[in-house]
């Protein structure tokens, strides 16, 4: 039944939550201190602008849930989070809903409780246009999330098997869903190879989703009876990777998977993101806390990034892609083995300058 597999998905993510996250590849880029390159806080903004969206932090609450009567209470109290904060939010896979429309409530509570936010629908790859359309209608959508996730759909006991068909789709679905279209990964990562794709398909946004974060062939594989695809869990790309081998593409990017806390935000930022996700971290609060702790969570994120950006000098979330940073470790060597020079970023300041303060 959906939604008892709604409801494990959130139970298993919240368990993985409470495990040791650890050290992910975030951990690999550093800022380059320079001790005199601060500005004024009053003079430092959060609002970002990209692919036609204005949003007023770079900082959104990525898919989750819904489905089932516990994730319609979730995405009830999601909703209230950000329109406290003004923090975009993603509907969960609405696949439920197609599969049963009574369930209806459990998403479009996400725009009843947020009636002026910016709200993304999300369907997956195989949805005909017509589903799309109804996705976005239910949650008046400023957007819609086509999440794509084949590693998930491997491991899934139900899952699909068969993959070919969603390049073509997802054409179909940008063409007649009359509104932009993100495509993201749900957890594995989206190569430099799989942007270009999404731009030529006239997709708006790319949404990386890295590893790092909630481990989806982890959930499903306690699903399966006898958790027999161990293997694949820890597969795919890590968000940092991900924003290296698509830095040059031309489309725009949001970084999702593994961002643990603001300066994970702010190393994304500083790599190209135009903004950035979570999901994990902003369950467990709610599951944990409540809606009070995670409105203070949101506020609190937000606050410290724009301190960061105050002691970076960066007078918006793009003037970061403009401060020194060292690539370190193993994501250094993913990046030889890619081709991508690292030395770039780190020497990045002595290439312009800024009238806002900060490095001249």
């Amino acid at each position: 039944m959906i939604s008892q597999r709604k409801d494990d998905h959130v139970r298993l993510a919240v368990e993985q939550q409470h495990g040791h996250v650890g050290r992910n590849q975030f951990d690999e880029v550093t800022f380059v201190h320079h001790a005199l390159a601060g500005i004024d806080r009053p003079d430092v903004s959060l609002a970002t602008e990209f692919a036609g969206f204005s949003w007023p932090v770079p900082l959104y609450i990525n898919a989750m849930t819904g489905g089932s009567e516990m994730t319609g209470r979730i995405n009830r109290d999601l909703a209230i989070a950000a329109r406290e904060t003004g923090v975009p939010i993603a509907s969960g896979s609405m696949s439920a809903y197609f599969k049963d429309e009574s369930c209806a409530g459990t998403f479009s509570v996400l725009r009843e409780e947020n009636p002026d936010g910016f709200v993304l629908a999300n369907v997956n790859a195989t949805a005909s246009v017509d589903r799309a359309r109804r996705a976005v209608d239910l949650l008046k959508a400023d957007a819609l999330q086509i999440h794509i996730n084949t590693v998930q759909e491997t491991v899934m006991p139900e899952g699909d098997r068969s993959f070919s068909a969603w390049v073509p789709q997802i054409g179909r679905i940008v063409e007649g869903v009359g509104v932009p279209v993100i495509v993201k990964e749900v957890g594995f990562g989206l190569s430099g190879e799989t942007v270009r794709v999404l731009r030529d398909l006239g997709v708006r946004v790319a949404d990386l989703g890295g590893r790092g974060g909630t481990d989806f062939a982890r959930i499903e594989n306690g699903r399966r009876d006898l958790r027999d695809y161990t293997f694949l869990e820890g597969w795919g790309l890590s968000t940092a990777a991900c924003l290296l081998d698509s830095r040059d593409v031309g489309l725009p990017v949001l970084a999702s998977g593994g961002v643990r806390h603001p300066l994970d935000v702010a190393r994304a930022l500083a790599l190209g993101a135009n903004g950035v996700g979570a999901s994990g971290t902003f369950l467990r609060t709610l599951m944990d806390e409540g809606v009070e702790a995670l409105v203070t969570q949101l506020s609190s994120w937000l606050d410290q990034l724009a301190a960061l950006m105050t002691m970076l000098g960066a007078a918006t979330p793009a003037a970061l892609t403009g401060r020194d940073l060292l690539i370190q470790g193993t994501l250094r060597e993913f990046c030889a083995d890619r081709g991508i020079d690292t030395t770039q970023f780190a020497r990045r300041s002595a290439a312009g300058t800024t009238t806002t303060g900060g490095i001249r």
